[in-house]
C-alpha cells in the first residue's frame, strides 16, 4: 500500500513538475512582451527610424505617405493622402537585420485593408515595396522619394 502510494505521488509530482516547465515560458514571454520590446531597440534603431521622418511622394500617382513621428516601440504617427486623407489603421517600423521596414495598414472606403510593405533604401533615400490593393486583391511593386522640403 505505501509502495503503490509512493508511485502515484511521484507520478503527481513529476505531472506537476513538467505543467510548471511547459506553462512558465509562456506566461513569462507574454508578460514580458510590451515592456521588452521598447527595452530591446537600441539606441541605433531608434535613429534609424527617426530617419523616416517626413513627406514621402510616389511619383507614379503623386499619393504621399506623412511620417510625422515614431515612438520608443517603432509605432509611426502617418498621414496617408490621395489627394485627400485616408484612415491609416496601423503602422509601424521594424528592423530586419540591417533592413529598416515601414508596415502601413490603410482601412477606409476603397481601402479595405491595403497595405504598404517598404524598406528604406538609405543610400538613395527612397522607400521601396510592395502596395496591395486589398480591393481588387492585387499587388505593385512602388517608390517613395522624399518631398523637397520649401
Amino acid at each position: 500500500m505505501i509502495r503503490r502510494f509512493s508511485i502515484w505521488a511521484l507520478v503527481v509530482v513529476l505531472v506537476g513538475a513538467a505543467a510548471v516547465i511547459l506553462l512558465w515560458p509562456r506566461k513569462a514571454a507574454h508578460e514580458s512582451d510590451t515592456p521588452g520590446r521598447e527595452s530591446a531597440l537600441t539606441t541605433e534603431t531608434k535613429l534609424e527610424f527617426q530617419r523616416l521622418l517626413g513627406r514621402w511622394v510616389r511619383p507614379d500617382g503623386g499619393y504621399i505617405l506623412e511620417i510625422r513621428s515614431v515612438d520608443g516601440m517603432g509605432r509611426l504617427d502617418v498621414a496617408y493622402l490621395n489627394p485627400r486623407p485616408i484612415n491609416v489603421s496601423r503602422a509601424e517600423a521594424s528592423m530586419e537585420g540591417t533592413a529598416t521596414k515601414v508596415f502601413v495598414e490603410l482601412r477606409d472606403e476603397g481601402y479595405p485593408g491595403s497595405t504598404y510593405t517598404l524598406v528604406y533604401d538609405s543610400r538613395r533615400d527612397l522607400l521601396i515595396g510592395i502596395y496591395y490593393q486589398a480591393q481588387m486583391g492585387q499587388k505593385f511593386e512602388v517608390v517613395f522619394v522624399r518631398a523637397k522640403t520649401p
